[in-house]
């Protein structure tokens, strides 16, 4: 079921993955999402939403994925390395101590913003601290942005339904791989667990009086390194 107007006491807005690898310019996977982000227009719609959950008192939570060894050491003695973890140790996304690990600065955590402990694979929720944060809050409405679209946004989304969240998809403030995963995401899976999925300005109509007249100002994102909890 839709909400006619999101209560900001009981809504968070999820922020997945905001790392430089796939957000800034030079990052490893941002030429992979660039067709996808630029046709959703996902950095100006990040832009818009943000900044108005922040304003009006949302509580935004920062929702990354676990960062890579140098070494890639991270699946040693594991019995199931699923293909995309595998083919990371390569790659070395969001490598731990690198430029592409550190959150974007436009799009990372602000002081107040709540940073939940990395999650291993897809889901938010799997074998972090996300759940306890959202409810230790009182938050009952997830409100989900980032990347990607088909994987961590949607395994997030559907874990968050089965746990009694109301689910909110936002499908022009996300990116995906492909345009395929979009379609996905939004047309096929997305309709099977979120109770709504909608653009960023519907969403932003759906936010109440604003709480204050400014939004934060962009916080040193090196202050965030190594932090697993609230900001």
């Amino acid at each position: 079921m839709d909400i006619k107007m999101y209560d900001v006491s009981r809504t968070a807005l999820l922020i997945v993955d905001p790392y430089n690898d796939f957000m800034s310019e030079g990052g490893k996977l941002h030429n992979a999402i660039k067709e996808t982000a630029d046709a959703s227009g996902m950095y100006d719609n990040l832009r818009k939403i943000i900044p108005a959950a922040r304003a009006a008192g949302i509580q935004v939570v920062i929702v990354p994925h676990h960062r890579s060894d140098s070494h890639s050491h991270d699946y040693d003695g594991w019995k199931h390395v699923n293909m995309f973890q595998d083919k990371n140790r390569e790659l070395k996304a969001f490598e731990a101590g690198s430029w592409g690990g550190e959150f974007n600065e436009e799009f990372g955590p602000q002081k107040g913003d709540v940073v939940i402990k990395e999650h291993w694979a897809q889901s938010g929720f799997a074998n972090t601290d996300l759940d306890v944060q959202l409810r230790q809050r009182g938050i009952e409405n997830i409100v989900l942005v980032g990347l990607i679209a088909n994987s961590c946004i949607e395994s997030t989304g559907r874990f968050g339904m089965e746990l009694g969240y109301h689910v909110t998809l936002v499908k022009d403030a996300t990116a995906a791989f492909s345009v395929e995963g979009m379609h996905v995401a939004h047309e096929i899976n997305g309709p099977t667990f979120a109770h709504a999925i909608l653009t960023t300005d519907e969403v932003v109509s759906r936010i109440p009086e604003i709480r204050t007249s400014h939004v934060h100002e962009a916080a040193d994102p090196y202050q965030f390194k190594g932090f697993d909890h609230g900001v």
